[in-house]
């Protein structure tokens, strides 16, 4: 009883901070909102609080916004905001904040959905072009595929020398599990409106895929590839402009190293897909030297969560909190059929 009575306490909270939410957006007109398990109404909209990563008593501001692991647009919060979500959140405090001089982006991932990077690239460039503010990105031991799709609009890219970058191309993944299907005597029944309409599915028959389908998923690959190079070949180009001599121009040849391979932060260099050799405090001082300031406080933007936060987990399905085994590996799981800019490590 005690503990009913003090979950319903704690849900009264919950439900007016909603009401006061609800009323202070419907009057400013901002906001998007999502009803959770309980019924109550819940900003949507990420919100970050400030904190020093270091102090240095300055009246200037470098933002530092990691991009951590799988890119991804699935949701891995309490609040139900994305990678993309918590990024554009980050950016926008970034840019409202006039002492806020450069942003560091901090990246060690080896890429993601390609929907998720482009849209975390865009709002790179969006936060360049409108807040005039630089984006240098300080790669840490692997930048990959997609990592690099978002790295290729920033400002300044720097890299450790044993830093695994590139990856520059497209993969789409599938299982043909007919075989597997007729030892066990499972015969698929399909109804369809077109030849097509079961496009890439693992059920059928070597012999009963139409001869046009390769064909038009590489070219659905090809042309999403196409857009990858182009960020790469716009960003590097835009950046070696604003640059000069002090940057790395893209080396005649460097579409012959964009087929998919990683290479080495010091390989990359020599192809100008990176302008730097160094570690994060290098990333550091080439942010000061182009927001042209002589000294920063360091700051990230991190999520805040709330009483409803809590009580959302707590109406939550039994099915987010299934029991993972943990075997050492971090495989990712790719979707059939989805596109990805992402490397994967040989055994994965």
């Amino acid at each position: 009883m005690i503990f009913a009575i003090i979950l319903l306490v704690l849900l009264a909270f919950s439900l007016f901070g909603n009401l006061t939410q609800f009323v202070e957006h419907a009057i400013t007109g901002g906001g998007a909102f999502s009803t959770d398990s309980f019924g109550t109404v819940r900003d949507m909209t990420p919100r970050m609080d400030e904190f020093y990563l270091k102090n240095n008593h300055s009246a200037n501001k470098i933002a530092v916004i990691p991009v951590d692991g799988i890119i991804s647009s699935d949701s891995t919060d309490p609040s139900g905001n994305t990678m993309v979500d918590v990024i554009k959140a980050e950016l926008g405090r970034a840019k409202a904040d006039d002492r806020v001089k450069a942003v560091i982006l901090k990246v060690d991932s080896p890429g993601g959905e390609v929907m998720a990077s482009d849209q975390i690239s865009r709002a790179i460039i969006d936060f360049q072009d409108n807040s005039g503010k630089p984006v240098i990105c300080s790669m840490g031991s692997l930048a990959a595929s997609g990592a690099y799709y978002i790295s290729a609009p920033c400002r300044w890219i720097q890299a450790n020398q044993l830093t695994l970058t590139g990856s520059i191309g497209v993969i789409m993944e599938g299982y043909n599990y007919r075989g597997l299907m007729d030892k066990v005597g499972v015969a698929p029944m399909v109804y369809k409106s077109g030849k097509y309409k079961d496009m890439l599915s693992g059920m059928r028959e070597t012999n009963e895929i139409p001869a046009g389908e390769h064909e038009m998923v590489q070219g659905l690959i090809d042309q999403t590839y196409g857009i990858f190079t182009n960020v790469v070949h716009e960003g590097r180009t835009h950046a070696h402009l604003k640059n000069g001599t002090e940057g790395r121009p893209l080396a005649d040849d460097w579409q012959d190293f964009a087929d998919g391979r990683v290479v080495s932060g010091a390989q990359a260099l020599k192809l100008g897909f990176v302008d730097q050799l160094g570690d994060f405090d290098d990333a550091v001082k080439r942010a000061k030297v182009i927001a042209n300031i002589s000294g920063a406080n360091l700051i990230e933007y991190r999520e805040r969560y709330d009483l409803s936060n809590i009580l959302s987990l707590l109406g939550q399905s039994s099915q987010v909190h299934d029991i993972k085994l943990d075997m050492g590996l971090n495989i990712p799981k790719l979707q059939a059929g989805a596109l990805y800019f992402l490397w994967q490590a040989p055994g994965n």
